[in-house]
């Protein structure tokens, strides 16, 4: 099963790394770190309970201006 895994900077160092068909969430001080940690995060969840797919993910980003205070 190929799940989506977003990875952000963290404020404190290292990399968040979350997966939003499951919610789970987690962190490491390298990007594989933070992986490794998601995809067993990711495992223990899925034993407990099940994610339907429609289709393949599509991640982009976009371009925001910031309000100016």
């Amino acid at each position: 099963m190929q799940l989506t895994a977003v990875l952000l900077p963290a404020q404190e160092g290292g990399f968040v790394a979350m997966n939003p068909e499951t919610g789970t969430t987690t962190q490491g001080e390298t990007l594989d770190e933070a992986l490794v940690n998601l995809q067993e995060a990711t495992e223990l969840y899925l034993e407990e309970f099940s994610v339907q797919q429609y289709g393949k993910p599509l991640i982009t980003t976009i371009d925001v201006k910031p309000h100016a205070a």
